[in-house]
């Protein structure tokens, strides 16, 4: 059917697709930059989606108990952002649109979480959003379970393209989806056979339909052209017949309306350019200029913008009623539970007292086993390394989808998937997610965590293994470029712990953390407790003194999580020798970048030799050995310079040069 024919088909539903269309091509035209063919191909869907199908209030974007709406397809930005504005989201005026993709605009290229409401997830990076959206999805059969669904009973729904597909976090994710049977997940897959090289069959040639089906998915086709067809599909799709998540592969046409460029990657990633907009407007039979939108169509949109009013009114009535309403809105609002304090500093105090040696995974094991009883929100889980990651406590019980009150995930060997789907869970509100896997394994996680830092959103990365202490396992294993990679990322707080005091500070604040994931670092081999007080979480502060000198301090040896039982002990040989040695422990260093200089200067004071040491690379360390009032001529390092190897811990340590007789030796030579 010509696009003449589906005009006089249903007139009703062309006159609020087009809109859609021509905003898309008028924004990527003005800004001479972005993805017009999206955008125009879904349109039809995007209508059927928000006018008859989507819970939401435009009024109140963040209303709880609204369907979440991710556009994985973040290229196609244009499509949510002329969503928002012809539904009536305040934020999305019509100015946003005409300065799309500039400077201090919110339309960013890309769906950015924070710059406007109604975008529920950054997305851009093929892939993230349909593995992000299994999380939102987890978190609603978490948050029913535990609250009810009167409280808490919405879908979530996706767009995703050829290219999200593509991608192989996507396979993680909608393995898992499939396997906890998240039902009220519903992936829109724009079918339209493009990608920026041209068509789909260029690189890839999967069958999606049969690939989602035996991930354990149920799986539907219209013509996403049609809005009887869409329609038809959709509700199928919500109808929740079976516990299985849903694809609908919508058969569309990129650029739909383009005379020359639609169906081609032409329309993908560039303007359309004067001619060819004009074209596609005498197609669509669209008289109307740049940007402009005619009264009768924009209040037929308001009103579906509001058409979710009444349901929202409704919810809120049960929220009130609610005996545990207090607690559902401490939940979702995010808000730190007052628990955890005095519980950290119960377990601080036991710590001191019974002076444990123990791994800091296992401190941490110990910290959940405290916390996880007094905070309900937590969820946990593991990458296939429950046993080695110990991330899991007794009292949670297995979430399933026979048991969605369980609050311990089994994400299988899909780090990148559990990454995406935590940041999911965090922002459909209610929960803390954390998840464990090897520090090496970050790798594979990356995209995700990126994402985390980017967003805001305070995710806990449990990541044990975090050296060449780990042994045997070799170089594969055994992370030394990581903690660098962690602490390069913006807006990433990296934790590596030195003892159970420590780590019970770092876990305080990385579960009172509002914007900003962190990163736990944790050691495969056993530790001492170290620390003397346990009052002030001196973590907090990034790095202080561990044990000061016997008088004005010739050294300062800096150092993290289990070298720093090296630097005590290295600092005792060199106070016996008459060199008066100050220890300083470095938790974390963006916690201490962010000190006041007077406190930087207290514990890093000009003068003294300063040797940091880490079983990880140098790279670091530079700005607090060279930096922060130190001399290139008095700095030394301590730990690794290349890859590890396979061989026990003692021997690695040894081979390596990280003794406390190396830093003894490098420190002499510094002071010579």
């Amino acid at each position: 059917m010509d696009i003449a024919a589906r005009r006089q088909a249903d007139p009703a539903h062309w006159r609020l697709a087009t809109p859609i269309r021509t905003l898309a091509m008028d924004a990527v035209e003005a800004a001479n930059s972005g993805h017009p063919g999206m955008p125009m191909g879904m349109a039809d869907v995007a209508t059927v989606l928000f006018g008859k199908h989507l819970k939401f209030d435009a009024s109140a974007p963040n209303w709880f108990d609204r369907d979440r709406f991710v556009l994985s397809a973040g290229h196609g930005s244009m499509l949510i952002y002329a969503m928002l504005y012809l539904t009536g989201y305040d934020q999305m005026s019509l100015e946003q649109i005409r300065n799309f993709r500039q400077w201090g605009a919110i339309t960013a290229g890309h769906p950015e979480y924070g710059h406007v409401e109604g975008v529920e997830t950054t997305t851009g990076p093929l892939g993230q959003g349909i593995a992000t959206a299994v999380g939102m999805a987890m978190a609603e059969e978490a948050m029913r379970a535990q609250f009810g669904a009167d409280l808490c009973s919405h879908k979530t729904w996706v767009i995703a393209g050829d290219g999200c597909l593509m991608e192989g976090i996507s396979q993680e994710a909608i393995a898992l989806a499939g396997h906890q049977k998240l039902k009220n997940l519903i992936v829109l897959w724009d079918n339209n056979d493009i990608t920026i090289d041209g068509r789909v069959s260029l690189s890839d040639n999967t069958d999606q339909l049969k690939r989602f089906e035996a991930s354990g998915w149920r799986t539907l086709s219209c013509d996403g052209h049609d809005a009887a067809d869409i329609d038809r599909a959709l509700t199928d799709a919500a109808s929740g017949k079976d516990d299985r998540p849903v694809l609908v592969a919508c058969k569309t046409i990129i650029g739909f309306g383009a005379p020359k460029k639609q169906d081609t990657s032409g329309a993908h990633g560039s303007p359309l350019g004067a001619e060819e907009i004009a074209a596609a407007r005498a197609a669509f039979g669209w008289e109307h200029g740049p940007f402009v939108i005619p009264e009768d169509i924009l209040a037929d949109w308001r009103a579906i913008g509001a058409r979710g009013r009444s349901a929202r009114e409704a919810w809120a009535a049960r929220v009130d009623a609610a005996e545990n309403r207090d607690e559902f809105a401490r939940r979702i609002s995010g808000e730190p539970n007052p628990r955890l304090a005095p519980t950290i500093a119960a377990l601080k105090e036991q710590a001191l007292a019974a002076r444990p040696k123990v791994a800091t995974r296992k401190a941490s094991e110990m910290v959940l086993e405290a916390v996880n009883p007094e905070l309900p929100e937590t969820l946990g889980g593991s990458a296939d390394l429950t046993g080695s990651n110990n991330t899991r406590t007794k009292d949670l019980g297995s979430f399933t989808p026979e048991n969605r009150s369980g609050r311990y995930v089994y994400y299988g060997i899909r780090e990148h998937g559990m990454a995406a789907a935590m940041n999911g869970i965090w922002l459909h509100g209610g929960l803390r997610p954390y998840g464990g896997t090897f520090m090496c394994f970050t790798d594979y996680a990356r995209g995700a965590m990126r994402l985390s830092a980017l967003m805001g959103l305070p995710v806990v990365y449990v990541m044990t293994h975090d050296s060449i202490g780990l042994g045997e396992d070799g170089p594969t294993h055994q992370p030394v470029e990581h903690l660098a990679i962690c602490r390069a990322t913006p807006n990433t707080l990296t934790f590596r712990p030195c003892d159970l005091v420590e780590t019970a500070e770092a876990w305080e604040i990385a579960l009172t953390s509002e914007s900003t994931p962190s990163v736990l670092a944790l050691s495969r081999q056993n530790l001492p407790t170290l620390r003397e007080t346990a009052g002030e979480n001196l973590t907090a502060k990034g790095a202080y003194v561990l044990r000061e000198a016997s008088a004005e301090p010739q050294v300062i040896l800096m150092a993290t999580g289990s070298e720093v039982e090296i630097a005590v002990a290295a600092r005792d040989t060199l106070e016996a020798k008459g060199i008066p040695t100050r220890v300083v422990s470095v938790p974390s260093m963006e916690l201490f970048r962010d000190q006041p200089e007077d406190y930087r200067k207290q514990v890093l004071p000009k003068g003294p030799v300063r040797i940091a040491i880490e079983a990880a690379v140098r790279q670091p360390w530079d700005w607090l050995l060279l930096g922060e009032r130190g001399k290139e001529k008095k700095a030394g390092f301590i730990g690794m310079t290349g890859f590890g190897a396979s061989a026990p811990a003692p021997t690695l340590y040894k081979e390596f040069g990280i003794t406390a007789e190396a830093t003894v030796a490098l420190a002499k030579r510094l002071l010579d």
